[in-house]
């Protein structure tokens, strides 16, 4: 039974929406980010980089501090407003290649979270959440939802259909050609119908925001501490989050890099894989994996496929299944020597939205040694993972929607 929660969104003004809205600041090179802040004195990217009005780069509780004050510049000038009512927010992004995705921001619960009513496949890390839980008791907002997803619901797709009906509230389109739409939603029969469908949902699962959604769990937790007349129905016991029903979400794979073959030669190397994989070279002939527990390999001007030998690897839980682990289990560990895979600076990720043709590239460049392509993670495998209680390695999905910050802020 999820608690979802409408809000009082702080949002935008509507000439000023698409202005706002930013993408994660992570996404951005260097020269991108310069390039928005010295164009644009509306993005959202001036909030969390308070430092660039100084020409300076700030870290820490000086730089959340400034945040702090950023936002609280961008209300007294009316460039955020904050709305009147508890709202749903419904939401639209339609990208480049047409994809739709549409949903309902809404505040969810750490109670939740801490239940596994809202379940997990990610493992996070404590210093990025420890980092991350100074900054939001610092700042008091949350300006990017968490991504979640839940089956899908005729009921649920009904009321957000509806709604679409209706002039958005919003409606641009970024740079980079995806238009977003956004309709506040106030009325008390829809937004407790709205309540109630998801309180009959008895999971969620966390599509993309592990650490935003733990952080926000672990600040729920201090903060309770700290307030002797909690009840757990203050504003800091939720987060915000985007719902999407599981047939919206797309889900890409990451290719691995491999910078050497940890001292062996290509011969060597073909030959230790063998054990555990049928291998053919394709040549020059490009090659994508065409079912699970298949894999692409790009080695020295070759591409060559790669088939598990089933009867050398045992498969127990849905983990064990994972391609991203059976590549982990039977070739970065024991042959390349990777144990690793989120600190080790042998290894790199690129989205499978970059194909094996980039991989290539940067084998060719001489780069890396040695790239492996696989196929997606699959909606279900990512529940089962969740389910089952366990963690999947980095890396190994790359989800869409990507979401904008500032087109809605949660304050708590």
């Amino acid at each position: 039974m999820a608690d979802i929660k409408p809000f009082k969104a702080v949002r935008p003004t509507r000439d000023k929406a698409g202005l706002i809205a930013a993408r994660s600041y992570d996404s951005y090179t260097s020269k991108e980010r310069e390039a928005k802040l010295k164009e644009n004195p509306f993005s959202f990217l001036h909030v969390i980089t308070p430092g660039y009005k100084y020409s300076q780069t700030l870290e820490g509780e000086k730089r959340y501090n400034l945040v702090r004050n950023r936002y609280q510049e961008f209300k007294e000038d009316g460039i955020l407003i904050t709305e009147n009512s508890p709202c749903f927010y419904i939401y639209k992004i339609v990208n480049q290649n047409q994809n739709e995705f549409k949903g309902i921001i809404a505040a969810a619960s750490t109670i939740d979270y801490q239940k596994d009513v809202i379940r997990k496949h990610e493992q996070t890390l404590e210093y990025k959440e420890e980092i991350f839980v100074k900054y939001l008791d610092t700042v008091g907002f949350n300006a990017e939802p968490v991504l979640l997803t839940y089956p899908d619901n005729d009921a649920l797709a009904g009321v957000i259909s509806s709604v679409m009906q209706n002039r958005a509230e919003y409606e641009f389109t970024t740079t980079n050609k995806d238009t977003h739409y956004l309709w506040p939603l106030s009325e008390k029969e829809l937004v407790t119908q709205i309540s109630e469908l998801f309180k009959q949902i008895p999971t969620l699962y966390i599509a993309d925001g592990h650490h935003r959604s733990s952080s926000s769990f672990l600040l729920a937790q201090k903060l309770a501490q700290q307030n002797s007349k909690h009840t757990s129905k203050e504003a800091y016991n939720y987060f915000m989050s985007f719902l999407i029903p599981e047939s919206d979400l797309k889900i890409f794979e990451f290719n691995r890099l491999i910078k050497d073959l940890n001292g062996l030669s290509k011969e060597e190397f073909l030959i230790r894989l063998d054990f555990s994989f049928r291998i053919e070279n394709r040549g020059q002939h490009f090659y994508r994996p065409s079912k699970k527990h298949h894999f692409s390999m790009y080695l020295d001007g070759d591409f060559y496929s790669l088939y598990l030998r089933k009867d050398t690897y045992q498969i127990t839980n849905a983990l064990q299944a994972l391609d991203t682990q059976i590549l982990y289990k039977l070739i970065f560990e024991p042959i390349l020597g990777i144990k690793d895979v989120r600190n080790d600076t042998r290894i790199e990720y690129t989205d499978g939205k970059n194909d094996m043709a980039f991989v290539k590239t940067l084998v060719d460049s001489k780069e890396f040694e040695v790239g492996f392509g696989m196929l997606p993670v699959t909606t279900q495998e990512m529940k089962k993972i969740a389910d089952e209680g366990l963690k999947m390695p980095p890396k190994s999905t790359f989800i869409e929607p990507k979401l904008r910050s500032g087109i809605t802020i949660y304050e708590f």
